[in-house]
């Protein structure tokens, strides 16, 4: 009986981390290291986002968590809280735009995103978005989650993202 698993392949699908701390020259190390720990949920990609509270600044591409990141790259992440996401493709193809955290400025500042898993209504929404004149970098299901909070942000980051999560499933 076939149930479409390649036994040659790895069947994780992505991983995400998240940090916050106090020391703000060691939050893009301590996401390499726990990424480094993660690598076996996905191979296809690697990212960090970091936030000093007033900007987002990113790095991300496509390989291996230390084919990614360099003590370099690294150095140039500073802030106090971040996430990182190593992929698995579940949705949208491996491309660089792809690889996530996503990082979408808008008119609120920055936002910085990394999901594991699958939407449902993906498509729907996103046509939706489309038809109401929004443009997506991506082919990913999560920058429709993005999108979705950059629009309901008006009354606040925690609203937009409980709207958000009502609408969206999966």
């Amino acid at each position: 009986m076939d149930h479409g698993i390649n036994p040659d392949k790895l069947r994780e699908e992505c991983g995400v981390l998240g940090i916050y701390t106090k020391s703000r020259e060691d939050t893009a190390k301590l996401l390499y290291y726990g990424l480094y720990a993660l690598q076996h949920r996905g191979q296809e990609s690697a990212g960090i986002a970091v936030n000093d509270g007033l900007r987002s600044n990113y790095h991300k591409g496509i390989g291996l968590v230390p084919d990614v990141f360099n003590e370099k790259n690294l150095e140039e992440l500073i802030g106090e809280i971040g996430i990182g996401h190593v992929r698995y493709s579940s949705e949208g193809m491996g491309h660089l735009e792809n690889a996530q955290p996503l990082v979408a400025r808008y008119r609120r500042g920055s936002l910085s995103l990394a999901h594991n898993g699958s939407l449902i209504n993906a498509d729907i929404i996103r046509e939706r978005l489309e038809d109401d004149g929004v443009i997506f970098q991506t082919s990913i299901d999560s920058e429709v989650i993005v999108n979705l909070i950059a629009r309901y942000s008006n009354d606040g980051i925690i609203p937009a993202i409980e709207r958000t999560m009502d609408l969206i499933k999966g």
